[in-house]
């Protein structure tokens, strides 16, 4: 196990200082555009939103080249993998004229919202920026996906530490104007993100050609027309993969806005826990994408013994971890609050909340672990179903009942938002649980599964 446990931390590491560089993305756009105006920042918060709907759920279609490409790594059909990587790269294409037309034509998006008139114009022009930047946001999940297929997560790490430096000073330029560029406010950080985007994208396609652990794959060396049977492949991986990201993110976004209700005191505490749990998601996340890397290898290596190994011991460290996490939360808990804010009403709001998410991490590391490994076996329809009856259902319906007392007889501490908090436990608990049965399934299903089918099977 302790050889496992290694393996998958020598490549979970370098995935887990990416994700934080990118949470930082975030944090500082919400920083600087504050300082500008209110207006600008509330423009933000919603066109960020928008954009992060449309971003993730459609590269978690091309999340999918992540275990395709793992699996032909561990068969060593290098020819194959730069064929796949070509299609991905047409499927790129296709995908951003989707989401270009959603974030610069918004107007629908926006009148479904009831977006006040003062934040429209800004919240348009944010969006639009952004719009430009897509395609260079999904090449470079490409790339990311190669990398992490391979097994060299520095490679994306670099990246985006990288543009973590630049994000300050172009943001500053862009937002506050200056050297003949106007004052941008908001629109000036989805432009810094853009400018970002479109470097990161380059090199990404650079490094496919020079670093010689992709010489093998040939990417570029040769032109292709996309061909239906390979994209029809990824899209029957991609589709539920890109439908289990949007789930996720939106049953968290409707539990916001529900929260509202309850007034800015309630909606401040729940965005501390939010934080809390945002940041200690990251950790298993990263493990979830090193298991995977591993599983899907040894799948591909016709090695479905040392797979369902690295996959049960991937789960246990996740889980691990997150118990250590946990206790610290609960042990420090009225300090971190005290961090984010000096408001006693805010602070009395935030602690019954984290309180919860000791308990909702546990199962949060559970379900993301033993979703990234199931992947790496190429199955991803069934866990869609189990993540939209348990988080939309369980999570988004119980959570309303409970905490707007539908029913006329919850208790009082179950109201509010903690309600949704606990509803939202209960949902992550029934999706790791379900994931964790359907891989015991899967996984005894490939130990007896025809070698010729492992790679090539898709569920």
């Amino acid at each position: 196990m302790l050889a496992d446990v290694r393996k998958i931390a020598g490549l979970a590491w370098p995935v887990l200082i990416g994700q934080l560089a990118i949470i930082a993305f975030g944090v500082i756009d919400t920083a600087m555009v504050g300082r500008y105006s209110a207006v600008d920042l509330a423009a933000l918060g919603l066109g960020s939103s928008i954009y992060i709907s449309v971003y993730i759920g459609l590269t978690g279609i091309l999340t999918a080249l992540q275990p395709i490409t793992a699996q032909l790594y561990g068969a060593r059909r290098y020819s194959e993998i730069g064929e796949e990587v070509r299609q991905a790269l047409w499927l790129a294409l296709a995908l951003t004229v989707i989401g270009f037309l959603i974030l610069f034509f918004p107007g629908p998006v926006l009148h479904l919202a009831r977006v006040p008139e003062a934040l429209h114009d800004r919240t348009v022009a944010y969006l639009r920026i952004l719009a430009f930047g897509l395609p260079a946001g999904l090449a470079f999940r490409v790339y990311s996906s190669v990398t992490n297929a391979v097994g060299k997560p520095r490679l994306v790490m670099i990246l985006q530490i990288g543009a973590l430096l630049l994000k300050v000073p172009l943001n500053t330029w862009f937002i506050f104007g200056g050297l003949g560029v106007p004052a941008l406010g908001g629109p000036g950080c989805a432009l810094a993100s853009t400018t970002i985007n479109w470097g990161l994208a380059m090199l990404g396609m650079v490094l496919l050609t020079r670093v010689d652990v992709f010489q093998p794959f040939a990417i570029f060396a040769r032109f292709c027309w996309p061909v239906w049977r390979r994209q029809a492949a990824q899209l029957r991986l991609g589709i539920p993969m890109g439908l289990s990201y949007l789930i996720e993110v939106t049953s968290y976004t409707f539990m916001a806005l529900f929260i509202a209700r309850f007034g800015t005191t309630t909606l401040a505490g729940h965005q501390i826990a939010g934080n809390i749990g945002a940041v200690l998601y990251m950790t298993p996340l990263s493990i979830g994408i090193a298991s995977s890397t591993l599983v899907a290898q040894a799948l591909g290596a016709h090695r479905p013994e040392a797979a369902r190994t690295l996959s049960r011991h991937g789960i246990m460290m996740a889980v691990a971890i997150a118990c250590c996490y946990a206790a610290i939360v609960l042990a420090l808990r009225p300090f971190i609050i005290e961090g984010y804010t000096p408001n006693a009403q805010v602070v009395a709001a935030a602690l019954p909340l984290v309180l919860i998410v000791a308990c909702y991490h546990l199962f949060d590391a559970l379900q993301i672990t033993t979703a990234f490994v199931l992947r790496a076996y190429k199955v991803a329809v069934v866990p869609t179903v189990i993540y939209a009856v348990a988080l939309w259902g369980v999570g988004l319906g119980g959570g309303y009942m409970l905490g707007f007392n539908v029913s006329g007889v919850t208790p009082e501490w179950l109201t509010g938002a903690r309600g949704f908090w606990v509803a939202n436990t209960a949902s992550l608990a029934i999706a790791g649980i379900g994931l964790l049965m359907y891989w015991r399934v899967v996984s005894k299903r490939y130990l007896h599964a025809d070698p010729a089918l492992r790679v090539d099977s898709t569920a």
